[in-house]
């Protein structure tokens, strides 16, 4: 006779996995991931972080990096000359406190921390979702949030984003 063991007697057992998915964009991707993974019988999960395959890209501007430099006519010395010094005049006022907002979101996103985000779609549409932000493109001006409520991946332009309180 053998025995079974009761279901409250089940281990508990935690993995660090790393899974490639594919998709036109990083929300697509984190969208396909976090599906699978509310359609999976896991107790609880978490994802801690995710980042771009770029290799090719890198080795390329590595390989670029180490030719040797070409040497420009004067017109392009100067139009570099003066492009450097626009960059090395102080940040106008409104960039430190632009910087830090941006420094407060990626805390948030670090710490994983549960947020309240209001958003104007436009035409009068707000909409106030209990989050946690997954990814910020500064470049882009995009923001991925995760959606606790409904379990769904919304990403945002940061010009949508009216308010967000911790």
């Amino acid at each position: 006779m053998s025995k079974q063991t009761p279901a409250s007697q089940q281990g508990s057992f935690i993995f660090n996995v790393e899974v490639l998915v594919e998709g036109s964009h990083n929300a697509v991707a984190l969208e396909k991931l976090i599906h699978a993974l509310n359609n999976g019988d896991f107790a609880d999960y978490r994802i801690v972080s995710g980042i771009r395959l770029g290799e090719q890209i890198d080795d390329r501007k590595a390989k670029a990096a180490s030719r040797e430099s070409l040497t420009l006519p004067p017109l392009e010395r100067a139009r570099q000359a003066a492009s450097a010094a626009a960059k090395s005049a102080p940040p106008s006022p409104s960039a430190p406190s632009e910087a830090s907002g941006f420094e407060k979101i990626k805390e948030l996103m670090k710490n994983n921390t549960l947020i309240r985000l209001i958003v104007n779609k436009g035409l009068g549409i707000k909409l106030s979702i209990p989050c946690r932000i997954i990814n910020m493109s500064e470049a882009d001006s995009l923001i991925t949030v995760y959606h606790v409520d409904e379990k769904q991946v919304y990403t945002f332009r940061l010009n949508e984003i009216e308010d967000f309180s911790a």
